[in-house]
């Protein structure tokens, strides 16, 4: 039997834990936890499809918040902002060529001479019938006033035959009153001076009538006369057309006119360049919603910038592409000539602040992805951003990176599917 006294040697006292030693034991497997899930995260992180690449065969850039220009470049042609067309109003036969192809030329310089038979048998014959004409109005202007003299004189002769006659019925009319004459006699002479009245009236009114008459005929006659005037003067005019003039100052362009050649009424026969010049340039048609006349553009030639402005946006799109015409707002460079190809920045809108980073030949997922760099500069992680406009030096940067971060826009398509960069400096 065993007593108590037997087990007094075996029996170890415990010693309760306190409370402090129980939150440092959680403390530290707290700790150790998080130790443990950073770990993780940086094993499955550096997990992802890494690449090692040279320092040197890459390109680094700084993104940066300061003024984005929003522009665009577009390559345009010099043109002649006007061309003035030379046809011929009157054909003929070419007598002289007076100027070359690539003189300058002032408005009205006679540049070709025509000589056309016809014509002049016409105008000969204009001219014949224009004085035969005239004579004929003048011969019956003569007639009209030989007759209207004839008619004073007649109311003259009419006038003192009336005077007489009623001079003689009041002396009969006294005498036949006294008893001195015969009824017959005095009936006779009131007969008389009563017939010689009613001849002035009716004569007067004669007169009267004609006077109208003669005064609507010299106005037709001399209407007539202005017309035919006017007639023979545009005759004439198409004598003068027989030289091929200049219509304005600039320079003659190709001239298809050589000495004896025959040229038709209405050919065209050359043109001349004014020296105004405008600019024509594609633009691609993304741009189509935003290209609007009175925008500026700049131009660079030999060190200064020279200022245009859009006059014309042509409505139509061909192959991806619009024109717009282009003219110079005050001075143009001197040596500009037409045919000349020429560099524009097309300004699109004001400049606003905003993060930008260099253009590259980076692409990635549409551009929706950048490599950023670290701080240390050992590693590059693929970052999704999101760019806005663009001009041709540098991209607008809405979301995804911050002002000072360091970027790779070298060409993506060496990196494959790669999420992570190691730098080998």
């Amino acid at each position: 039997m065993t007593t108590d006294s037997d087990y007094s040697g075996m029996d170890t006292p415990v010693r309760r834990r306190s409370r402090l030693w129980n939150r440092r034991t959680a403390s530290i497997g707290a700790c150790v936890a998080a130790v443990s899930g950073a770990a993780i995260c940086v094993a499955l992180r550096d997990s992802a499809p890494t690449m090692t690449v040279d320092r040197d065969s890459i390109t680094i850039a700084t993104a940066r918040r300061s003024e984005f220009n929003d522009y665009i470049r577009i390559v345009g042609h010099v043109t002649p902002a006007s061309i003035i067309y030379l046809d011929a109003v009157e054909g003929g036969r070419v007598d002289e060529k007076l100027i070359e192809e690539g003189s300058q030329v002032k408005a009205g310089d006679v540049i070709l001479r025509l000589s056309n038979t016809q014509l002049n048998i016409g105008i000969l014959q204009s001219e014949s019938n224009l004085a035969y004409q005239e004579n004929e109005l003048r011969n019956t202007r003569l007639n009209l006033e030989q007759e209207h003299l004839r008619l004073e004189q007649e109311r003259i002769g009419l006038q003192k035959e009336l005077t007489r006659k009623q001079r003689r019925a009041e002396q009969c009319t006294r005498l036949y009153d006294k008893g001195l004459i015969a009824r017959e006699e005095y009936l006779t002479a009131i007969e008389e001076s009563l017939a010689a009245g009613r001849c002035m009236s009716v004569l007067s009114e004669r007169i009267r009538q004609d006077s109208l008459l003669r005064a609507s005929q010299l106005k037709s006659l001399d209407d007539n006369i202005v017309n035919m005037r006017r007639s023979l003067q545009l005759v004439r005019q198409r004598l003068e057309d027989l030289n091929i003039t200049a219509p304005a100052d600039g320079v003659l362009g190709d001239i298809d006119a050589q000495i004896g050649q025959t040229i038709a009424r209405g050919e065209r026969i050359g043109q001349i360049i004014t020296p105004e010049l405008k600019v024509e340039a594609g633009v691609d048609e993304h741009y189509v919603e935003r290209i609007s006349p009175g925008l500026h553009a700049s131009i660079e030639r030999e060190g200064q910038s020279f200022e245009m402005v859009i006059s014309k946006v042509y409505p139509e799109v061909r192959e991806g592409r619009f024109r717009v015409d282009l003219s110079f707002c005050d001075t143009r460079p001197e040596n500009l000539r037409a045919g000349q190809t020429c560099h524009l920045d097309l300004r699109l809108g004001d400049p606003s602040t905003a993060i930008i980073i260099p253009r590259g030949s980076f692409s990635h997922a549409g551009g929706t992805h950048i490599y950023v760099i670290d701080p240390t500069g050992r590693s590059a992680r693929l970052r999704p951003v999101r760019l806005g406009r663009q001009n041709p030096l540098y991209y607008e940067v809405l979301e995804g990176l911050a002002d000072g971060e360091r970027i790779i826009i070298s060409d993506y398509a060496l990196f494959g599917n790669n999420k992570r960069l190691k730098i080998k400096i």
